[in-house]
């Protein structure tokens, strides 16, 4: 069985941009047994734990989901986030797992880039018109976030959970 990274397109060049103004570069990373520690460590806030659960579990479900899809956010070399998809290319469809800036890096711009960058990498898949998330509601829950960036809630709720898209426009 291939590892998620293996079993999920890469982008052919990892992305990286400027990030804020007068901020490092923020960019997605193979997470790799030299840095996976260091990616586990990361937190959210401890309201926001109800929310997303460690990267610790994620990267474990990654390895048994071949449609997983993750990376390290990184702003410069310092780890800062974590996000992870579902790819299923046999019915093009596109799920935002996971995603989590580090609670000391949060209000720096770099979750916004990060997700723009995920964005990004799911516009080259194949077929790709849209990319779906959830998640819990709740008090500081992260729909605004998510609205900011353009994803629409759409009314369906799944395992308890509210279901947002962001329709991709073509090329």
């Amino acid at each position: 069985m291939p590892t998620p990274h293996e079993g999920a397109p890469a982008p052919s060049i990892e992305s990286q941009q400027a990030g804020p103004a007068g901020a490092d570069a923020v960019s997605l990373r193979e997470i790799t047994a030299e840095t996976v520690r260091r990616i586990c460590t990361l937190e959210v806030a401890e309201l926001q734990r109800v929310f997303v659960a460690p990267n610790a579990i994620s990267i474990a479900q990654a390895y048994f989901e071949p449609r997983a899809w993750f990376r390290g956010i990184y702003a410069g070399e310092e780890p800062v986030g974590f996000a992870m998809l579902e790819i299923d290319l046999a019915k093009h469809s596109y799920y935002l797992w996971r995603f989590m800036i580090d609670h000391r890096h949060q209000g720096k711009g770099y979750g916004k880039r990060a997700l723009e960058l995920v964005i990004e990498h799911v516009r080259t898949l194949p077929e790709a018109t849209a990319l779906e998330l959830s998640y819990h509601p709740g008090p500081g829950e992260p729909a605004p976030f998510y609205a900011r960036l353009g994803f629409e809630e759409t009314g369906r709720i799944e395992e308890g959970e509210r279901v947002m898209r962001l329709t991709l426009s073509p090329g």
